[in-house]
């Protein structure tokens, strides 16, 4: 064989793999069918601003080990994920804070904002939640649903929150400080220079061959190598024998700014159903670019169907059941590893992409 591994993709996954396995020697060949490496945490530098091209990728985590091994290739920033809501013209600060139930309803200590959720909470008596609507209020109440969560979840899913499964959202973070820090992870920031040359790094003495679909020449690309790592969608490899698994689409829309600050925060969020989008990221702000230009994006959810990028599983489940099929046969196999969001059929964070990917490395020496 030509090569030891062949991987198909190379988003983080696959990178963190193909550099592993080659600094133990063994031979690599990374095929991606878009015209640039990273998948979807590729970045491209627009006007001195590094731009997430596939949306906002903040990393973090408490994982040390993880947080060790990405920093040897990159320094990161201090970068702090603070979003703030547009609702109907007002703006609120995320996570449920205490900025956010003043900017709500005026109160300025905990017990005062305790008092009107629980009051909020107990009108409904909701005991068991029968779906995501019932499981918002019970954790949180009406006003905070109705103005934070309702809108965005419809369009997030393109579905009403009483159709939508309880255990979508599990628990909503709700503090009773003044802090607006999205994640309570100890390690957090944004790569100082963008994240596409983390990828760089990891390919380095790699050979990698862009613009490459593997299912254009599926019986070529599988007799190069001994073992494939195949980090697309399962269900696609195994040619849907068992039913298509769904996925959630996105559509980005980039312009360049005449203006050298557009809406001074990285990330805002429209949570009114009524704006098609879900949010606007402005990139200089990752970075604190400095640029008299700016670069905006906004970020349309939308259904998935074939032939378009999947961006992320929908985890309900008959999906997870139709999955746990096609995870049987992925058992079975000899030669193919699956891995990665599409692979393992679960939404994952860049820390526990990086652990999975490390995790493979360990059952493969």
């Amino acid at each position: 064989m030509e090569y030891d591994y062949l991987i198909v993709g190379s988003g983080l996954f696959g990178s963190v793999f193909a550099h592993e396995m080659n600094k133990i020697g063994k031979k690599c060949l990374i095929i991606e069918k878009r015209s640039t490496i990273g998948g979807n945490i590729c970045t491209q530098n627009i006007e001195n601003i590094n731009v997430h091209k596939y949306g906002a990728h903040i990393f973090h985590t408490n994982d040390e080990e993880v947080w060790t091994y990405i920093n040897q290739f990159t320094k990161f920033n201090r970068f702090t994920n603070s979003p703030v809501v547009n609702y109907k013209g007002k703006l609120y600060n995320l996570p449920f804070n205490m900025n956010t139930f003043y900017q709500i309803w005026g109160v300025k200590t905990p017990a005062e904002a305790k008092e009107i959720i629980e009051k909020e909470k107990s009108e409904y008596k909701i005991e068991t939640p029968k779906n995501l609507e019932e499981q918002a209020i019970s954790l949180v109440g009406t006003t905070i649903y109705e103005i934070l969560i309702k809108g965005y979840t419809e369009k997030q899913w393109e579905k009403p929150c009483d159709k939508l499964p309880s255990f979508i959202i599990k628990r909503l973070p709700v503090r009773f400080t003044f802090d607006n820090n999205y994640f309570n992870d100890l390690y957090q920031g944004i790569p100082i220079g963008g994240y596409t040359q983390i990828i760089e790094k990891l390919l380095e003495g790699i050979d990698v061959k862009l613009n490459t679909d593997y299912f254009n020449n599926k019986e070529k690309w599988d007799k190069i190598s001994d073992k494939i790592l195949f980090t697309g969608m399962i269900d696609q490899y195994y040619d849907y024998c068992y039913g298509e698994l769904e996925y959630r689409g996105l559509n980005f829309e980039t312009e360049v700014l005449d203006t050298d600050n557009y809406q001074g925060n990285a990330v805002f969020n429209y949570t009114e159903a009524e704006i098609p989008y879900t949010r606007i990221i402005e990139h200089k702000h990752f970075e604190n670019a400095q640029s008299d230009k700016t670069v905006i994006t906004h970020e349309y959810p939308k259904t998935w169907t074939k032939n378009e990028e999947a961006y992320y599983p929908i985890n309900d489940e008959r999906n997870s059941a139709l999955y746990e099929k096609y995870n049987k046969l992925a058992k079975k196999e000899s030669k193919i590893l699956f891995g990665g969001r599409l692979g393992m059929y679960k939404y994952m964070n860049m820390d526990e992409v990086i652990k999975e990917a490390l995790n493979l490395v360990k059952s493969e020496k």
